[in-house]
């Protein structure tokens, strides 16, 4: 057993409370590895607080991969600063079987690794920090009879109406400050609609698909129906058979395969909403990016019912590390919002005040710019280097947007392996098995290569490497 103690006086809200307890009771071994958790309804009466507090704290928990969800066995702990340990949850939300989903192991430590083509990587170089520290400093003192006051809880209005602009003439959507909400990450964006979306029991989502949006949904008790996801992104037929009520879709570029839905296929999506009356949750997360062809309107821009729940986030073009992203909901669905301000909690208003600024005065639009160049630069270089390092041996594909691409290695040999003798050679690549819930091994192996978080010279290097590594496998 482990102790919570949570005060009114600390000055913290409850569920960040909750949250630091259960994170630092993990890290420090209290918690052991693969400890099954209270669930939330029992630490509602244990801790006789409300439901909200102890769901926000799990989301978080989750987010940050301190816990698992495992369907109809509860809620279990990981320390992910362990090295792989023996005991890894399988993540399985299925209704009905037991399809064992375990993470791969992994020999090499992580310090042996000198090349990571993590997908979820951004360019640090490319961050604009004196301007950044301007725009602070500007802020601060722009708004200094303002800064011991508490803003809006959905945030800054002014942060929401250049926002609207910007998403209008960049994305094509349309709507007002109202129905914008400034967030502070995906969990926290996926949290409120898991609130707005109550009483809606079915929801589809990519399969593979982003596993952390799946878990939020699964562990607040709504029951998730894996879509196949093909070379247009996800079915609509299977979706159409399902009796889904809502569905949660990277239409822009997929994750993880990387497939842009078309024009056709998203104007069938967003009729299949409107004859079900259902909600698609659009996650535009790296929508800025696009390489061949002309860019795609998101949904949101062809919606004219008010189907969809339309999600972004300043952490690939801009940096992670503000925390800053947004969700535009429809009309009917900001109505909802006056009974749900007990949750809503904007970020820091500070970065808001300096995000402001940094789009009025045009520095957003030459950062994405810039961003745009490099990482076109970038793309194009890792797709050369692949060609002239393994030709007809691999296939590339979802490599049209985003920021990572899809490697189809003609061999038999498992993924696995494949990881294990890349990370010999001190080289990181990605299989994401576990954004399946029923994974299949490919009849040839898929590799992801993140480009945006590695520099030209160690791209080179790490697939030099990679070519060394697999030698063997067509020798």
């Amino acid at each position: 057993m482990f102790e919570i103690l949570l005060s009114d006086l600390s000055g913290q809200p409850l569920y960040l409370q909750l949250y630091t307890q259960m994170r630092n009771h993990i890290r420090s071994g209290v918690i052991r590895n693969g400890t099954r958790l209270p669930s939330i309804r029992s630490l509602h009466q244990q801790l006789n607080i409300s439901k909200t507090p102890i769901e926000t704290a799990f989301q978080m928990l989750l987010s940050e991969g301190y816990i698992v969800s495992k369907s109809r066995s509860g809620i279990f702990a990981v320390n992910p600063h362990e090295n792989w340990p023996a005991f890894r949850p399988s993540i399985d939300l299925r209704q009905q079987g037991d399809v064992q989903n375990p993470i791969p192991s992994q020999s090499i430590a992580a310090q042996d690794i000198r090349f990571d083509f993590k997908p979820a990587g951004v360019d640090n170089e490319m961050f604009p920090v004196r301007i950044w520290r301007k725009m602070i400093n500007e802020a601060i003192e722009n708004h200094s009879a303002d800064i011991s006051k508490y803003g809006d809880t959905q945030g800054e209005y002014t942060l929401r109406a250049v926002l609207a602009d910007y998403l209008r003439k960049s994305r094509g959507v349309v709507c007002s400050p109202e129905q914008v909400i400034i967030g502070s990450g995906i969990a926290y964006s996926i949290g409120l609609i898991v609130h707005l979306l109550k009483g809606i029991g079915r929801i589809a989502h990519e399969e593979p698909g982003y596993v952390q949006v799946r878990e939020v949904f699964a562990l607040n008790g709504f029951h998730m129906l894996p879509i196949p996801v093909g070379e247009k992104g996800i079915s609509l037929e299977a979706l159409e058979a399902s009796g889904a009520q809502a569905v949660y879709v990277t239409p822009s570029h997929q994750l993880p395969t990387g497939a842009v839905m078309p024009y056709s296929e998203r104007e069938y999506l967003l009729e299949w909403a409107r004859t079900a009356d259902a909600y698609i949750i659009e996650d535009d997360y790296d929508g800025e990016f696009r390489y061949f062809g002309k860019p795609i309107s998101s949904l949101q821009s062809l919606d004219h019912y008010g189907r969809v729940i339309y999600m972004g986030t300043f952490s690939k073009a801009f940096t992670p590390a503000i925390r800053i992203n947004y969700t535009i909901l429809p009309i009917q669905l900001v109505q909802r919002l006056e009974e749900l301000q007990h949750i809503l909690n904007a970020p820091s208003r500070v970065e808001q005040w300096a995000m402001t600024s940094l789009i009025e005065q045009g520095h957003w639009y030459r950062h994405v710019r810039k961003m745009r160049n490099t990482y076109q630069r970038k793309h194009q270089r890792l797709l050369e280097l692949i060609e002239s390092h393994f030709s007809n041996k691999a296939k590339i594909t979802g490599h049209s947007a985003g920021l990572h691409i899809r490697m189809e290695l003609k061999t038999h040999l498992p993924t696995e392996e494949l990881l294990k003798m890349a990370a010999e050679y001190g080289v990181k690549v990605y299989d994401f098995r576990h954004s399946w819930i029923n994974w299949v091994e490919p009849e040839y192996p898929e590799i992801y290569l993140g480009f945006a978080g590695i520099s030209e010279s160690a791209m080179e290097e790490g697939i030099l490497l990679l070519k060394k590594a697999w030698a063997r496998v067509w020798s």
